[in-house]
């Protein structure tokens, strides 16, 4: 790999010897180097990107109604706060939490509508999320993250209709 060469050239002057330094040619050394960072760079595997699907419906003019009995909204306020109801805007009570806590409420709400629908595997549950313009990315990106996590199956994000009780709610708690 590796050779030590000593020069035996050279002018001697006087009585002593001048001593050589040894030099150390590293050119195969070199050459390993380079044939082993091309080997594993071209035998690993780079990793790859996971990120959330999510597609906005384009605008129709047909605007069927979700099914109230299994439909949640999701409202999101500003610093990681949240309100929810199950089913129609007009007649739900809207309950505020943490976004830390969706989760959780995601669950219970799931497992509802299956016993109030008989588990039946076609009444899934439907998620409507509505960020508002003080909510926070993040903030969004956790939500649609406990979605996956909770395995639901349909959700959609709509911020463009909001309602006014949506919005009456929301200013009077302050998110």
């Amino acid at each position: 790999m590796a050779t030590v060469e000593i020069s035996s050239g050279g002018k001697a002057s006087g009585r002593r010897n001048r001593k050589t330094a040894p030099r150390v040619d590293l050119t195969a050394m070199v050459d390993l180097m380079f044939l082993l960072t091309t080997f594993f760079m071209l035998t690993t595997s780079l990793s790859e990107l996971k990120a959330a699907n999510v597609a906005k419906p384009i605008p129709s003019e047909v605007n069927e109604p979700f099914p109230a009995s299994r439909t949640m909204t999701i409202l999101l306020g500003k610093e990681s706060s949240t309100a929810y109801y199950l089913g129609e805007t007009d007649k739900a009570s809207i309950k505020e939490a943490n976004v830390a806590k969706i989760g959780e409420i995601i669950t219970a709400t799931k497992k509802d509508i299956a016993r109030f629908h008989g588990n039946n595997p076609s009444k899934f549950m439907i998620v409507i999320i509505k960020p508002t313009k003080t909510c926070s990315y993040k903030d969004l990106i956790d939500v649609i993250d406990e979605l996956k996590i909770r395995d639901v199956k349909s959700y959609s994000i709509d911020d463009n209709h909001i309602a006014e009780k949506e919005q009456k709610f929301l200013a009077a708690r302050g998110l």
